[in-house]
């Protein structure tokens, strides 16, 4: 295995002319994400399908140190090459924010193993070990991938997440297209990439008991939760450092209409009282304005006993046909599209998540819509 380490604009350049006509290129990033809203990209790693077997390099880009990225934009959205990840939602999320693109077509090699019964949510390290039989060192796992300059071992670390992904794909890619599932793969990439966008939209939802509240009081908590997620982008901080999500549902709950309620009935630290609490004033004092007809609509409180049941036949179902399948029941349907296929037998007006078209609608979601006919 080699590696070098490109600084420079026209070495990056070089690197993707040699690359050029590639049929795909394996990709990996590191980055550090502890005390900010957005990861900050520290390097990304490259490795061309189109080397002969032993000879793998793995092109180490340092982003610190490269001023023109527009190569890279390039190579990553050229559709002709197929982008090769190992659990790919966060490198996307970096991607996203550093280069303003999406490496696609994308071959996740995570949801590959877990569509052909290897496991689901393999590791890369455990991966590489089930096809090429090789125990990959964690050792730089928590390394410091922002401190210059890197030292041998984080550049030889950063290249084996690679260049094992090499012959790891090309297997993995073989039976792919022997049985039928290659397209499947590139198809939960799109739909991995569509989904990327809308990931925080309704952030309310992800806190507990926010089904309790009232039409009025829900309505404050979305407008409280875009809020914070304003803030969180404009300064570049965790959401928990700006206000927690118990104190997003404690203002939503109690309404404070001044700065005493604010101080004795919301917990928030004396610095997020004073640096946000005008504006926390503000924001609930505009929702009191908004007429009952715009509020949202309740959440829909937990599944009941009987509820519970019909998951776990349906659950019951999905593992039948993932056996037939000879892959991880994990891979066709997420815990939550569950729940929401009995909210949408019983009548409720859904958003249908994009996951649950093309391929899936015919193995796994339209038998499961036609067996809960009539149940609801």
């Amino acid at each position: 295995m080699n590696w070098q380490l490109i600084e420079s604009d026209e070495a990056l350049q070089q690197v993707l002319a040699q690359g050029a006509g590639s049929e795909a290129v394996i990709v990996d990033t590191e980055f550090m994400r502890r005390n900010t809203f957005y990861p900050q990209v520290a390097l990304v790693q490259l490795c061309f399908a189109q080397e002969a077997a032993g000879s793998e390099t793995g092109w180490l880009i340092d982003p610190l140190t490269i001023e023109n990225p527009a190569p890279l934009v390039e190579l990553f959205t050229d559709p002709g090459v197929v982008k090769v990840l190992h659990s790919a939602s966060e490198d996307l999320e970096v991607f996203q924010n550093w280069l303003g693109v999406l490496p696609q077509p994308l071959f996740d090699t995570q949801r590959a193993a877990a569509m052909l019964g290897l496991g689901f949510g393999l590791g890369y390290r455990a991966l590489v070990h089930a096809i090429c039989d090789i125990d990959l060192p964690k050792g730089e796992t928590r390394s410091d991938w922002l401190q210059r300059p890197l030292t041998a071992s984080q550049c030889e670390y950063a290249a084996l997440d690679v260049t094992w992904l090499l012959p790891v794909w090309q297997e993995l890619d073989k039976q792919c297209e022997q049985q039928g599932r290659r397209d499947w793969v590139l198809a939960d990439g799109r739909d991995a990439m569509g989904a990327l966008g809308t990931a925080v939209v309704d952030y309310h939802k992800r806190i507990k008991t926010a089904w309790k509240l009232n039409p009025r009081q829900l309505g404050s908590l979305v407008a409280i939760c875009d809020w914070r997620e304003q803030i969180a982008r404009s300064r570049d901080k965790p959401r928990s450092w700006i206000i927690d999500d118990k104190a997003c549902l404690a203002l939503a709950r109690l309404d404070p209409q001044n700065r005493v309620e604010l101080q004795t009935g919301v917990d928030l630290p004396p610095p997020a009282q004073r640096r946000y609490g005008e504006a926390l004033l503000q924001v609930l004092a505009g929702q009191r304005t908004v007429p009952d007809d715009e509020l949202p609509q309740a959440l829909p409180a937990p599944l009941n006993a009987g509820q519970r049941d019909q998951v776990k036949k349906l659950k019951a179902r999905v593992r039948a046909i993932a056996g037939e399948l000879a892959m991880a029941p994990e891979i066709l349907l997420q815990s939550k599209d569950y729940e929401l296929l009995l909210r949408e037998a019983a009548g409720e007006a859904l958003s249908v998540p994009v996951h649950w078209q093309g391929w899936r609608n015919e193995i796994v979601i339209g038998p499961l819509r036609q067996s809960l006919v009539g149940t609801a």
